[in-house]
Formats: structure tokens, C-alpha cells, sequence
């Protein structure tokens, strides 16, 4: 595969602007060919994935590459995190490598083009698997009013996107996570449900933070099936730094990549115990290779996405998780204890 030969090229950049040439290259990939690899397809929240191995949002903002993207052979791609009005985001520099460790840091804070920008993007793509949108408030937009930027992303992206996800576990906009807090989730979600409760079915989900302590996952849990979400996207980046090289100095923000792997099964193994084997999970975090795309699935996920180990590892590796995920029997799961 050509990727470890261009690596070192890319890891001599600025880890933002290699992010960006990627990203232009694989726009441009897109208008000369777009198309799906073979997989095992599964049925879930009522859409038909043509593999389990998606793309975790955050890789593509903005959905400028979404087209390009698939030609990788993801089965499904998850766009921003979008909000409803352009953002530039946090200050530079805002996104680190670990190499040491397979890991990245990033304080990115939401920099995206829009949600209006983004729909008309989705709407013009020509990707035939299953896209998703993240989504999430401006970060000038206090909590209180928070749930005014969620109705709008829904409002506006509802048309072109194939699933929702609610982002309210990013550690990189002041005071998102307290979102997260169930009397605050709840009127959130609820009013979401409401706005999608009219119209073509468009599935929703929440993205939870690696760092909710076991009851915390638990009543999350609770209000998913409460409110009859789709599901729920396990985990984003955490702020905790076990698993790292000793000594290693590491800039504030998210954390991702290897580092991340234990916590991201123990949450779904957790949520999956909660939940029972209706709703979706969808597993992100420290995936790197086919074996770890199964552990995540044997852990309670139901479809995987990469982020961190794609840039490690370079598109070779969607092709390996995808044959390891369609091939011979999965591992089996924990049954679930809904007492």
C-alpha cells in the first residue's frame, strides 16, 4: 500500500495543514470516483449499512470530501461536528500528534462551515452508503439556550442526512459536557424527538464522553431508552492521559487514538449491559486494526467508525477492519442484564 511510503512526508507537516491536503486530495478523488467495497451489509435503525466500518465524525467537518471519502470503502460516513452557524474554531495550534503513543490531541472546538453550507454539500453528494451528521451548539450560544442551535442543525440537515448524532461530550467547548447531565439531556433530546417525530424517519443518536463514571453511563442509559432514542455513539475524546508514554508532555484537549481503546470498550461493554440489544452503539475509539474493530463489536457495538487509526495507519486500514468484520462468526457478546 502507498500510504507508509507518503507518511513520513505527511507527519513533517503542521498536523492540521496534512489534515487539510488530505482532505483537498480526497475532494478531488471524489469527482473521478465514488463507489462501495464488498462487506457484510447490516440492517440497523431501519437504514441498511453496507458494512460495519464507518468513519467517526470530526475527520470531515464540513463534508467537503464526502464523496472521495467512500471511495475508501467506509460503509457509512459521519460528518462534523456542524453547527448552526459558521465557526472558526479554537486558536492555533490545536491539534498534536503522539506517535509514540498512535494518538492524537485536539482542542479543535467545532470549526465548521455551517449548517446551511453543509446541507447543500450532503445534498450534492453522490456517495451511495449511509451519512450521518454530528451535531452541536456555537460556542458563543450559552447552555441555557442551547437547545435553540440543536433545533436549527436539525431543521436544516434533517433532509439530507441519513441518521443525527447529538454531540453534547466534546471536552473542547467550555461547558458542553454539562450537557450531558440528564436534567439537562433530557429537555434537549425530548425536544429533538419532537421536531423528528413528523416526516421521514430520521434516526437520532447522542455521542457520550469516555469520562462518565459507571452510574453516570447508566443513567444515560436509562434516559436513551426513556426516550426511545436510535441509539448512542461510544465515546469521544477524554481528558484523562493513562496509557501514555512516561514522561510523555502532552498538550490540553482531547485525547484519541490507542490511548483510548479500554475506556471506549469499557463504556460500550457498560452501555450495552444498560441497553439491551435494541438500540444502536456505535463503537469509536482506539480501533486500529481488524482485531481491535472485533473486540469492539464483541464488546456490544454494532458497527464501528475509525478516526485516529486512520491516520496512522492509512486507508489500508478500512480494508482490514471490513474483512475482519465480514469474516467467519463474530465474537459473541455479554448478555445483557436489564434488572
Amino acid at each position: 500500500m502507498w500510504y507508509p511510503a507518503l507518511r513520513p512526508a505527511l507527519f513533517a507537516l503542521d498536523p492540521e495543514r496534512a489534515h487539510r491536503l488530505a482532505l483537498a486530495a480526497l475532494a478531488l478523488a471524489g469527482h473521478r470516483r465514488v463507489g462501495l467495497r464488498d462487506g457484510a451489509p447490516l440492517e440497523r435503525m431501519g437504514l441498511r449499512f453496507p458494512n460495519r466500518v464507518g468513519l467517526a465524525a470530526g475527520f470531515d467537518k464540513s463534508a467537503v470530501a464526502v464523496d472521495g471519502l467512500g471511495g475508501l470503502g467506509f460503509g457509512f460516513i459521519e460528518v462534523g461536528t456542524v453547527t448552526p452557524r459558521p465557526q472558526r474554531g479554537q486558536p492555533r495550534p490545536r491539534l498534536f500528534r503522539l506517535p509514540a503513543a498512535d494518538a492524537l490531541v485536539n482542542r479543535l472546538g467545532f470549526p465548521n462551515d455551517g449548517a446551511q453550507q453543509v446541507a447543500r454539500r450532503l445534498a450534492a453528494r453522490r456517495y451511495a452508503g449511509i451519512v450521518g451528521v454530528n451535531i452541536g451548539k456555537n460556542a458563543a450560544t450559552p447552555n441555557e439556550r442551547a437547545i435553540e442551535d440543536y433545533l436549527a442543525c436539525v431543521r436544516c440537515l434533517r433532509g439530507v442526512a441519513d441518521y443525527l448524532v447529538v454531540n453534547v461530550s466534546s471536552p473542547n467547548t467550555p461547558g458542553l459536557r454539562a450537557l450531558q447531565a440528564p436534567e439537562h439531556l433530557r429537555p434537549l433530546l425530548a425536544a429533538l424527538r419532537a421536531e423528528l417525530a413528523h416526516g421521514r424517519h430520521v434516526p437520532l443518536l447522542a455521542k457520550l464522553s469516555p469520562d462518565l463514571a459507571p452510574e453516570e453511563l447508566a443513567a444515560l442509559a436509562a434516559l436513551v431508552r426513556e426516550l426511545g432514542l436510535d441509539g448512542v455513539v461510544a465515546v469521544n475524546t477524554t481528558l484523562a492521559r493513562e496509557r501514555l508514554p512516561a514522561g510523555a508532555a502532552v498538550p490540553a484537549g482531547g485525547l484519541s487514538g490507542r490511548p483510548l481503546a479500554a475506556r471506549a470498550l469499557a463504556a460500550v461493554a457498560a452501555l450495552r449491559q444498560a441497553l439491551g440489544p435494541g438500540p444502536t452503539i456505535i463503537g469509536v475509539g482506539g480501533i486500529d486494526s481488524g482485531a481491535a474493530a472485533r473486540a469492539m463489536l464483541a464488546a456490544g457495538a454494532d458497527l464501528v467508525q475509525l478516526y485516529t487509526g486512520l491516520i496512522y495507519r492509512g486507508p489500508g486500514l478500512v480494508r482490514e477492519c471490513r474483512r475482519a468484520l465480514a469474516a467467519g462468526t463474530l465474537p459473541p457478546r455479554p448478555a445483557p442484564d436489564l434488572s
